[in-house]
């Protein structure tokens, strides 16, 4: 049995101080750019947190291209697919055979607290050209719209928006005549998330399970939850 003071000497793992003034940094990053009344300073923002453009030529192996999912909201987002490789290129899943095999594909909602970060920031962009490389599947990172501009349950919508997208096959991006790239096997689905992000991609994957019966492509295979964030404390 533990005692009142055994509980106070409990602390929470040891950071290095190259962490620790990183976390400071974004910390204070972050309440820099929130008003009083609580409306952020996108502006602002993309000077403390600039964003990656996106890169039709191969970065680390995968090119990425920026998609509109919705025109009337709008809702964007980025898509990363490794790129074809050459024939004796290591890696490459098989060289020309294996090139032309449809990529699953990872919806991909990135963290920040549902109101900071995008999908252009420059960790989430490195992030993801690291699934879509490794994992051989184009990723789709979704730009959902952020609090407090657009209020609960508004990303849990834009995440769903996300999939009905995939579900239409005239939709689909690395459909079209690229010839460097292969088309997308949207029946082999997952969807992730980082923080904030894997508790959006929890609440997509739920929606989609309650009304899987209206897709008629898409099939969500399993669901990637990276330090989810649950916990909401007033």
């Amino acid at each position: 049995m533990h005692s009142d003071s055994d509980k106070t000497k409990r602390v929470a793992p040891p950071m290095t101080w190259p962490t620790r003034l990183f976390v400071l940094a974004v910390g204070c990053g972050a309440d820099a750019t929130c008003r009083v009344d609580g409306i952020i300073s996108r502006r602002l923002l993309d000077l403390l947190d600039p964003p990656v453009p996106p890169s039709a030529a191969p970065r680390e192996g995968v090119a990425t291209r920026d998609v509109v999912v919705d025109p009337a909201i709008p809702l964007r987002a980025r898509l990363f697919y490794p790129c074809r490789p050459t024939g004796g290129e290591a890696g490459g899943g098989g060289g020309e055979a294996g090139a032309t095999k449809p990529l699953p594909v990872v919806v991909f909602f990135h963290g920040g607290g549902f109101a900071f970060l995008s999908a252009a920031s420059r960790a989430y962009d490195a992030a993801c050209r690291r699934i879509a490389r490794y994992a051989g599947a184009a990723v789709l990172s979704v730009d959902y719209r952020r609090s407090p501009e657009h209020r609960y349950p508004t990303p849990y919508d834009d995440g769903l928006a996300a999939l009905r997208f995939l579900d239409d096959p005239n939709n689909h991006p690395l459909a079209a005549d690229d010839g460097d790239v292969p088309p997308l096997d949207v029946a082999r689905c997952f969807v992730a998330g980082d923080s904030a992000g894997a508790n959006i991609a929890h609440h997509v994957a739920r929606r989609y399970a309650l009304a899987a019966h209206t897709f008629a492509n898409l099939r969500l295979a399993g669901l990637i939850a990276i330090q989810p964030k649950f916990e909401f404390r007033l």
